[in-house]
């Protein structure tokens, strides 16, 4: 049952009439089920919001909350739902927030007298569902948001790119390179050889677990991607297990030069770049 204008106009006027009342009745209701996780005076804010949205809409007849005149009922929602997703509430704690107005309408609707007043619950409480799956619909979106940018934060945590010297770069890898994980890797190194102008750049794969196929593949992309950067790119965390994988699935390397392990690496490019590599002895004393 759809709500009419009349009956908007009514629920608009009850809810003018009693604002306190409601406001405080419901923000208790909501209160319990958070059980403290939120400030009262946070949650009267949020409730207050709301209480002045649905004044606005039954004012402006809306019967729908997809309506051209709901327009800020469903902003408010969707400030609602965003901050309780940042805050780390649940959907369902969420959604009691909206539909927690229905238990503290109908009290005040039971003391009031006439044949319309059923029907105008009933009618005023499908706006409400409206509101609620509006509510969880628009949660859900915000925590997978969320979550999609924790992730992208977290593989750039996982992947960092450190200058070890003017002209070198190294990128430490550690855990499994995946799809994902490897675009993440080359637009970081990409972007720190534009950024300090160097020439050559470890890739250290001592901490990844496994080298198959398209770990490799990922691996041989970022080389070339470097190379065309006009940076040379060595190797090194090559592993007796992983020098043996790499044999048994055919996978060629070229001309890029590996090493097994980062000192050997670091070594390497210190002799391209003619720095003395010679490890001096301690003086005896007489």
């Amino acid at each position: 049952m759809a709500l009419s204008a009349e009956q908007g106009g009514r629920l608009a006027h009850l809810l003018s009439q009693h604002a306190d009342r409601l406001t405080n009745r419901w923000t208790e209701i909501v209160g319990s089920s958070l059980r403290g996780r939120l400030s009262r005076a946070e949650l009267a804010r949020q409730v207050q919001e709301l209480h002045r949205a649905l004044i606005d809409a039954g004012r402006q007849g809306v019967s729908d909350l997809a309506d051209e005149h709901g327009g800020e009922l469903r902003a408010v929602l969707s400030e609602l739902s965003t901050n309780r997703a940042r805050q780390g509430f649940s959907a369902t704690e969420t959604a009691i927030s909206v539909f927690a107005c229905k238990d503290a309408l109908l009290e005040l609707m039971e003391e009031e007298k006439g044949d319309e007043t059923l029907r105008d619950f009933v009618a005023f409480s499908a706006l409400v569902d409206q509101m609620g799956l509006f509510t969880f619909e628009t949660f859900v979106r915000a925590r997978e948001s969320l979550i999609a940018d924790q992730a992208e934060q977290l593989l750039e945590l996982s992947t960092p790119v450190v200058k070890l010297w003017e002209g070198v770069v190294a990128v430490p890898l550690v855990g499994t390179l995946d799809s994902a994980r490897a675009q993440v890797v080359m637009e970081r190194l990409l972007q720190t050889l534009v950024d300090t102008g160097s020439p050559y750049a470890i890739i250290d794969i001592t901490g990844v677990p496994a080298v198959d196929t398209q770990v490799a593949q990922h691996i041989l992309k970022t080389v070339v991607a470097a190379r065309l950067m006009g940076a040379d790119c060595i190797i090194s965390g090559i592993r007796p297990q992983i020098a043996q994988t790499i044999v048994a699935l055919g996978i060629e390397f070229g001309d890029i030069a590996t090493k097994a392990s980062l000192a050997d690496a670091l070594r390497h490019v210190l002799r391209l770049t003619g720095v003395e590599t010679t490890a001096r002895r301690p003086r005896r004393e007489s």
